[in-house]
């Protein structure tokens, strides 16, 4: 039986990448009808160039995982979503310490292929970034590399 939205909500805010943590990720919404996710990111200031404004390849991490969970609540199964081609375009900096928003969607999945997409905004909304990819969806081996993330704590390797 599939999972209601608020079940993998709950389900996928607890195991995380390992990556979570770096990128205060935080995930918001679930739509897995339109296989869609909202998110928020709180990157610290390891994430950031000379500039001050977080890195390319770290927006890209953020905007990979967001398009990557749109994918996967879309499928209704545990998958993994390995990237096999992806373009971002920056259009403004990203700043560490302020939160970042992004919404990842899931514009086809087949068998084969998955095509998906993810923009990156500040909190008044402004695009920052956008990424389009394409994946190979396929079934998730046991002893997932997530860890788990307990309400109200720390992360804890998931064994």
């Amino acid at each position: 039986m599939a999972m209601t939205d608020a079940e993998l909500l709950e389900r996928m805010t607890r195991f995380v990448p390992p990556t979570a943590d770096l990128l205060g990720q935080e995930l918001l919404e679930v739509d897995s009808a339109a296989g869609r996710v909202r998110m928020k990111f709180q990157p610290r200031a390891e994430c950031c160039n000379p500039m001050g404004n977080v890195q390319g390849g770290i927006i890209v991490a953020m905007l990979d995982d967001a398009a990557a969970f749109a994918a996967i609540v879309k499928s209704g199964e545990r998958i993994g979503i390995p990237t096999i081609e992806l373009k971002a375009s920056f259009f403004a900096p990203a700043r560490a310490g302020v939160p970042l928003f992004a919404e990842g969607r899931c514009i086809k999945l087949g068998k084969r292929i998955a095509f998906m997409e993810a923009d990156l905004t500040d909190e008044a909304g402004n695009l920052l970034a956008r990424l389009t990819t394409s994946a190979v969806p396929l079934p998730m081996q046991a002893g997932a590399n997530l860890v788990e993330r307990p309400q109200g704590g720390n992360l804890v390797e998931r064994k």
